[in-house]
């Protein structure tokens, strides 16, 4: 009797790929440290920084546009200007009237002689004197966003009963901002595009690179019945740590740098770059669409990176059986 007739599983055949995963520990098919590994991190990681930056960017764009159009589409401007033997007080309390008159308007603001002097100051400098200057008066009007008033009404209303009326809807500007928002938004989808082609072309050079120089090894284990998917989920394993560690580098840093920004801007509060900085571009603060997308950029990185090994890897075994069965027939 034999001694491994009570040993459970004894007569069962041995799985090829069992055996050749054993042995994977202490030779991997693709090394673990290489300086062609160590570039290739390095290359990830900078792509994914830029796309983390461009994904930042058009993110905090968009919601600096949404703002703004939210802001205009709340208020208008109705202008004075002043004219000759009409008493421009007069006809501001008229303007007023009419307008805190219309349903859907929800408040009127007179913008007082300070807050004139401090809109003028950077083109007419300190000191100014309005009562010598030309200068119309300016109110403010803010409307009911669901319930918004008939605008051309109270326009035509304002330029038949106050001498020197004028009003603005900021349509124009509005216009302008919604154009500019879908032009940044394309052109940062079309940079992010690029920027993952280019990820892509790098894995697959990398993974032929990789399998060059380990063709004979890849072979050997091929054609002494390795399956496919076990060659191949070596180096699909290697590629996606390799994309995981450079992914969240590159994330990482891209997050940082907009936390650096935003302290910037913070600490450089009263300096005029800081302050137009944060006018067109709020506090460089992401929303939590902004965090949430560049976590989820790190981990479709790696993924990517090992589908695109994965892919190449049994392209090129594909490429084997076909000349292998070419030569024996």
């Amino acid at each position: 009797m034999s001694d491994t007739a009570d040993v459970p599983g004894a007569d069962q055949p041995v799985d090829p790929d069992m055996h050749l995963m054993r042995e994977r520990k202490l030779a991997p098919i693709v090394p673990t440290a290489s300086i062609a590994s160590s570039a290739l991190t390095l290359v990830i990681a900078i792509m994914t920084y830029l796309a983390s930056l461009t994904l930042g960017a058009v993110t905090i764009i968009g919601d600096t546009a949404r703002g703004w159009q939210s802001d205009i589409a709340r208020e208008i401007t109705i202008q004075v200007r002043p004219v000759e033997g009409v008493d421009l007080a007069q006809s501001v309390l008229e303007a007023s009237r009419i307008a805190e008159g219309f349903e859907g308007v929800t408040g009127v603001t007179v913008i007082g002689e300070e807050v004139m002097k401090d809109l003028l100051e950077p083109w007419l400098g300190s000191g100014l004197d309005l009562e010598e200057l030309p200068v119309p008066q300016l109110l403010t009007v803010a409307i009911d966003d669901d319930d918004p008033p008939d605008l051309e009404t109270l326009r035509r209303k304002l330029i038949e009963n106050v001498a020197g009326a004028s009003m603005d809807d900021h349509r124009a500007w509005l216009d302008r901002l919604v154009a500019m928002a879908q032009t940044t938004v394309v052109a940062g989808f079309l940079i992010f595009l690029l920027m993952m082609a280019s990820t892509v072309l790098t894995v697959i050079f990398a993974t032929r690179g990789a399998m060059s120089g380990n063709a004979h090894i890849i072979e050997v284990l091929h054609f002494v019945g390795a399956e496919r998917r076990f060659i191949a989920g070596e180096f699909q394993h290697h590629f996606m740590m390799l994309g995981l560690r450079g992914s969240a580098a590159g994330g990482v840093l891209a997050l940082l740098t907009f936390v650096v920004f935003a302290i910037w801007i913070w600490w450089r509060g009263n300096d005029p770059s800081a302050e137009q900085a944060a006018t067109f571009f709020g506090s460089f603060s992401m929303s939590l669409t902004g965090y949430i997308g560049t976590i989820l950029l790190i981990f479709a990185i790696a993924a990517l990176t090992a589908v695109t090994s994965r892919f190449t890897v049994l392209r090129f075994l594909g490429t084997l059986d076909r000349n292998s069965d070419e030569i024996e027939g």
